[in-house]
């Protein structure tokens, strides 16, 4: 296990990047601080540029103390190399996606971006947000377009899962992702939700959008986007892993738009999918650990039951890193059936841990987990 002292001072870190938040920056200068481990536990998150950002923050505010600087050095050059990196492969990210989008136009496909590069304008740093997959949202005749017109140009195919109507290719040196549904698989009434959301997208024309390149990409509409990416990390929670960065991302959201959301509509989907306690543990979670500002969480409950499944969540995550990828290092290649086996061994380890944040829910969402699991390739 890590130091205390790591953990806190990442954390704090993390809360500067994210909010400018710098109560308690004095633990920083204390002696004993291992920023290798600080950096390694960056890296594991996802985080890099968060935690770049609130160096920056606390430099301005609580860089000296006694003459002493913020941070050796050879980190601060290391996290500037860092975040220079970020930048450029953000830059060519988005230049990507205005191009990829310009051509899908060109031949009569209409995508909307889920996630990624259009949470990331949320951010005070956009470029220096770790960027991830291209995921395109599309109605059904345009995914059966989308899939004839992109696959000559990929190096390499996912087999397509039908029931989420999802499929992954590699273009150039982007991983892209075609999705015909919004669903996730854990749970039929939140797909069913879900579902809803997708069709008020291309039928009510529930959009926002993004100028990238003087080409504007859309986004889903603000309590859609909102509600789909807390949903998804909620995913990778029950299914194997969430990554810091998700949650960071849900926090932006809702900071961004914190003046513009409709509540009711927001809460009538959330009591709809079930998820009101995830919602609100998850919410104690970015208020405690995360410097979310109390008022800016929708639905916020300062009861000390949903400090105590912050903290089971917050070591969770510290467990499984960046969407479960900590213990994925080292494995190989290995059998279908063996995957198999160990997928379903770690779900079944994680889901008795979950029963102890969420009991109700583990135990509702189990069945659905593990059909979906299985029929995974």
């Amino acid at each position: 296990m890590r130091q205390d002292k790591t953990i806190e001072v990442f954390s704090l870190l993390v809360r500067a990047g994210l909010f400018g938040r710098t109560e308690g920056a004095d633990s920083l200068l204390q002696d004993g601080v291992d920023w290798a481990e600080v950096s390694k536990l960056a890296k594991e998150q996802s985080v890099v540029g968060l935690v770049a950002e609130g160096v920056e923050v606390l430099k301005g505010e609580s860089a000296m103390k006694n003459g002493a600087t913020l941070l050796p050095k050879e980190w601060l050059v290391k996290y500037g190399v860092a975040t220079m990196r970020l930048e450029q492969r953000n830059q060519a990210m988005n230049k990507f996606i205005a191009t990829l989008i310009r051509r899908m136009r060109k031949q009569g496909i209409y995508a909307l971006l889920l996630k990624g590069q259009g949470v990331a304008q949320c951010y005070t740093k956009p470029l220096w947000r770790a960027c991830g997959d291209v995921d395109l949202l599309l109605s059904d005749d345009d995914y059966e377009k989308a899939k004839d017109f992109l696959m000559p140009f990929a190096s390499k195919m996912w087999l397509e899962h039908q029931y989420k109507k999802h499929l992954g290719m590699t273009i150039g040196n982007w991983l892209v992702e075609l999705h015909g549904h919004l669903r996730c698989g854990f749970s039929f009434r939140i797909d069913k939700e879900l579902d809803k959301i997708y069709h008020d997208t291309f039928c009510a024309n529930d959009v926002t959008s993004w100028m990238n390149r003087k080409e504007e990409v859309f986004m889903l509409g603000r309590e859609n986007d909102v509600l789909y990416v807390f949903v998804h990390f909620l995913n990778h929670f029950y299914k194997g892993g969430v990554g810091l960065r998700q949650i960071c991302d849900w926090c932006r959201l809702l900071w961004s738009h914190r003046d513009a959301l409709d509540l009711r509509t927001l809460e009538s989907r959330l009591k709809k999918m079930g998820l009101m306690s995830e919602w609100r543990a998850f919410g104690a979670y970015a208020v405690e650990y995360l410097g979310m500002p109390e008022e800016a969480m929708p639905f916020y409950d300062d009861d000390e039951k949903w400090k105590r499944k912050a903290r089971r969540i917050w070591l969770f995550i510290l467990k499984t890193g960046n969407m479960g990828h900590n213990r994925d290092k080292g494995r190989g290649k290995v059998s279908f059936l063996t995957r198999k086996l160990r997928s379903s061994a770690q779900r079944f380890t994680d889901l008795c841990n979950h029963l102890t944040i969420f009991p109700l829910d583990t135990l509702r969402f189990l069945p659905s987990i593990f059909i979906t699991g299985l029929r995974q390739k």
